[in-house]
């Protein structure tokens, strides 16, 4: 990566009315990094990426795109980006081939660039059925397609799986894994699916309420954080008060009462797990189910905010 961002935000804030949908971030994004925009709704994810992309300004603080602002330099710098947004409004009418064309021509582009991006979205046996005869998964392999007519620098893809089903999101994981490979493009994804950002980015920016509550490699993430090793466990009579239980205890359980799941993390598991069986052993609780996993951004999330990715 080049030593130059090709975007930096430094201590931008926004607001509407009375909600502060930004505050104080800071980050800085080079030559071909992926990066996630990570976090629930609401978390000012969108906003950020509205200023970045010049639909929005800040209130206050700066935002650089290839080294320059938005002022002055709007038509340079939308030829460098492409956006591709949660929901995109077609002409229903019209073909793929057709739409693909249309904004070809916005960009001075012909039949040649018309036919690769079909390939590359892999819609050649939809390129002449109309926009309203697509799925939802095909739909947004059009836009995405779109977004990459003019072979941007930067690519923006805003909460761009939301709502499609498993199949239709790991298929546009698939352009966008190839994309990376093939590409410098520097891509900024804003989501809130944990796998998306594990899957598709070499950096994470955990974003909450307007703030980030940290930013790094998912390796760094994770292995920066105090308690590694996770426990997922259930018990019999999993309704019974479990809060009390463990109240003055050493060990801290979440407990997830929808699914009358506790969830405990460890430094030391090989020590504290042995005493934390004791401890339910003396409490006279038995376990129903006990599971080791690894520690994933939604458990770090939760430890920072007290509230899962989705809840």
């Amino acid at each position: 990566m080049e030593n130059n961002p090709v975007i930096e935000v430094k201590n931008v804030y926004k607001s509407f009315k009375r909600v502060q949908a930004v505050k104080g971030v800071d980050f800085k994004i080079f030559k071909g990094q992926s990066v996630a925009l990570l976090g629930p709704n609401g978390a000012g994810k969108t906003t950020l990426v509205e200023m970045i992309e010049g639909i929005q300004k800040p209130d206050s603080g700066d935002i650089w795109v290839m080294g320059k602002k938005w002022k002055g330099n709007e038509d340079e710098l939308h030829r460098m980006i492409g956006l591709s947004l949660q929901e995109t409004y077609f002409v229903e009418r019209l073909t793929v081939y057709e739409t693909l064309k249309l904004f070809a021509s916005f960009y001075e582009l012909g039949h040649h660039r018309v036919c690769e991006i079909i390939d590359i979205i892999d819609l050649p046996e939809k390129q002449k059925s109309y926009v309203m005869n697509l799925s939802g998964g095909q739909r947004q392999r059009l836009a995405l397609g779109i977004s990459l007519l003019n072979s941007p620098r930067i690519l923006l893809l805003d909460e761009s799986t939301t709502g499609l089903d498993p199949n239709a999101r790991r298929d546009i994981w698939s352009i966008l894994l190839q994309l990376k490979k093939q590409s410098g493009t520097s891509l900024i994804l804003t989501t809130h699916y944990m796998e998306e950002a594990e899957q598709l980015c070499d950096y994470i920016i955990i974003i909450d309420k307007g703030r980030i509550l940290k930013q790094g490699t998912t390796e760094d993430l994770l292995d920066n954080h105090n308690e590694k090793k996770i426990v997922e466990f259930t018990i019999e009579n999993g309704r019974q008060n479990i809060n009390s239980i463990f109240t003055g205890s050493p060990f801290h359980v979440n407990w997830n009462a929808s699914y009358d799941k506790g969830i405990i993390s460890f430094s030391d598991i090989e020590t504290q797990l042995p005493d934390f069986l004791d401890f339910l052993t003396q409490k006279d609780i038995k376990l129903k189910n006990l599971e080791y996993r690894r520690k994933t951004l939604d458990d770090l999330f939760t430890s920072m905010t007290g509230r899962r990715l989705h809840g």
